[in-house]
């Protein structure tokens, strides 16, 4: 009779390679965070029925407290065309001006955009949002 304990061996979890996934899957959330929302003004935009995609140079938002911003720095009427001149200047082909307004601006502002673009050169078109007009 054999009264000896049999000996087992204890399973050994490798964590090593751990790191490695844990370090690639961080940088993939980080860049795909980073390309998922350019635009960091939040606003309701108007709706469309036809989608029409445009060659974007800069992008001008307006929010509902009728601020101002050029791509994500905010800016006054007076400062749009000192602004927007550089970003225009860097286009070869026919800049054009993305105007991204909150419903409720009222359309004055975002003709003052419209005129700025069209002493500077440049064509505008405004961002509305994909689900149709209501």
């Amino acid at each position: 009779m054999n009264l000896r304990r049999r000996h087992r061996e204890e399973g050994e979890v490798h964590t090593g390679p751990l790191n490695d996934i844990l370090f690639i899957l961080l940088m993939f959330f980080l860049i795909v965070s980073t390309l998922a929302n350019p635009n960091v003004v939040k606003l309701t935009q108007p709706k469309a029925k036809s989608d029409t995609k445009a060659k974007q140079t800069v992008v001008v938002s307006i929010d509902a407290n009728k601020q101002f911003y050029v791509g994500t720095t905010r800016v006054t009427v007076d400062e749009l065309r000192a602004k927007l001149e550089p970003f225009l200047a860097k286009e070869t082909d026919k800049p054009s001006i993305v105007i991204n307004a909150d419903r409720s601006v009222p359309v004055d502002d975002i003709v003052a955009v419209m005129r700025v673009a069209r002493d500077l050169g440049a064509t505008t078109v405004l961002a509305v949002d994909k689900k149709g007009v209501q």
